[in-house]
């Protein structure tokens, strides 16, 4: 049984005591292909470092994260087109809006999103959404520049089945993590609606660790408590949950 975890922040400095110790028991725990998203670029040298340290099991995607688009934003995509040139990555992510924070940004945030889906598609990559309080922006700009070279993920999917079923018409997959988990996450009462090929799993640690673990630190071996909730609500083995929605990730990344 392989398990992908397709959005984990490892470089996090919520790891920085124990990170040797957390990957140990996240590889042991058969969860060995583990895809890592861009913040901004004071967290570049430490996803290659990551890379370096774990060939096999570590894949980056490049991005501008939308709670960190500030003013200098230009100045932090230019270091995204710096890096995709000369680095391969696997997605441009995690991009998209977030009105959870600060909504006074809004228009460079659609200013932002809009131009890393174009370099996306220059570098037939896929992307990899960030969307809080935020889904009829992310739609509308989907909309605007929806193509076949458009695709991803929808990371850590937290709407109702109708904008579910939106994001799967704009080529994503949905990110099914520890929310599924949660009693009020909502998610799990119409999961088993959506056909299991456009989920893929993530944890997002060090954030929304899974019931038992839920309001601690989060890694990527919890995501062994996701495949659990999905089995029970697909009605099926753990290990075809973890089949398919491994396949599902080499679909989208291409690895």
């Amino acid at each position: 049984m392989i398990i992908t975890d397709t959005h984990t922040h490892l470089y996090s400095e919520a790891f920085d005591e124990d990170r040797a110790e957390m990957m140990q028991r996240t590889l042991e725990a058969k969860v060995s292909r583990l895809f890592i998203p861009a913040i901004d670029s004071t967290y570049t040298a430490s996803m290659l470092q990551l890379e370096k340290d774990y060939p096999e099991n570590v894949f980056l995607m490049m991005g501008l994260h939308p709670t960190h688009v500030k003013d200098n934003y230009k100045e932090e995509l230019a270091h995204v087109v710096e890096m995709l040139d000369k680095h391969k990555f696997y997605a441009v992510g995690e991009i998209g809006i977030d009105l959870y924070w600060d909504k006074s940004t809004l228009a460079i945030q659609q200013d932002a999103f809009r131009y890393q889906i174009q370099l996306a598609k220059q570098h037939k990559l896929p992307i990899v959404i960030h969307c809080r309080e935020a889904f009829d922006e992310i739609f509308e700009i989907l909309e605007e520049e929806k193509s076949e070279d458009l695709y991803g993920i929808f990371h850590c999917f937290t709407g109702t089945l109708e904008q579910a079923h939106q994001a799967i018409s704009y080529n994503m997959k949905l990110g099914i993590g520890g929310v599924a988990t949660f009693k009020n996450g909502k998610i799990d009462q119409f999961l088993n609606e959506i056909d299991l090929k456009h989920i893929v799993l993530e944890t997002d640690s060090p954030y929304l660790a899974p019931k038992p673990f839920r309001g601690k630190r989060n890694e990527s071996s919890y995501i062994l408590k996701v495949v659990e909730k999905l089995s029970g609500i697909y009605n099926t083995s753990e290990e075809k949950i973890a089949d398919i929605t491994t396949d599902n990730s080499k679909a989208v990344f291409g690895v």
